[in-house]
C-alpha cells in the first residue's frame, strides 16, 4: 500500500464527502418538520428556477434516478405541489409546473435551507466564501471535462 494510501485528514475528496454528508444531514433535519426531504426541496427549487423541466431534467438536477424522480413527482402532484399535463404538448415530455401551494411550501423550505447554509459558512469571511465557491466550481468543471467524449470538448 505505502505511497498509494490516502491520508484522510488532508484528502480534499474525503473532506468534500464529509462536508456533503454533514450538509445533507443538517438539511434533512430542518426540512423534516415541513414533511420534506432534500430531494423534495431540490425538485421544487429546480422547478421554481427553471419552470417546465421534464422528469429526466429534474432527476439530473436532483442527483436521483428518473424512476425515483417519477415516484416523487407523483407524490408532489397528489399533494398539490406540482401539476403535469395529461398529455405531452410536444414529443413525450410532460413539463412539470409548481402550483401556488408548491411555491408557498418552497418558500418555507428555502428559508430553512438558507439557515443551514448560513450556519455552514459561519466564521468564514466573504472573501473566503468567494474563494471556496470558485474552487468548488473549478473542481466540478475539471471532473466534467473528463466526462466529455474525445473530439467533442
Amino acid at each position: 500500500m505505502g505511497q498509494d494510501r490516502i491520508e484522510l485528514e488532508s484528502s480534499v475528496g474525503y473532506l468534500l464527502k464529509e462536508a456533503s454528508s454533514s450538509l445533507r444531514a443538517a438539511m434533512d433535519a430542518v426540512l423534516r418538520p415541513l414533511d420534506m426531504t432534500v430531494t423534495h426541496y431540490s425538485c421544487l427549487e429546480l422547478l421554481a428556477q427553471r419552470p417546465g423541466l421534464s422528469n429526466s431534467d429534474l432527476a439530473r438536477g436532483a442527483f436521483v434516478t428518473r424512476q425515483s424522480m417519477n415516484v416523487l413527482l407523483h407524490a408532489l402532484e397528489r399533494d398539490g405541489f406540482v401539476t403535469r399535463p395529461a398529455e405531452a404538448p410536444a414529443g413525450r415530455t410532460l413539463p412539470v409546473t409548481l402550483t401556488p401551494l408548491g411555491r408557498r411550501r418552497l418558500e418555507q423550505a428555502s428559508t430553512a435551507v438558507r439557515s443551514v447554509e448560513a450556519r455552514m459558512l459561519r466564521g468564514m469571511t466573504r472573501e473566503e466564501q468567494s474563494h471556496a465557491l470558485h474552487a468548488l466550481q473549478r473542481m466540478v468543471r475539471s471532473l466534467h471535462e473528463d466526462d466529455v467524449p474525445r473530439g467533442q470538448g
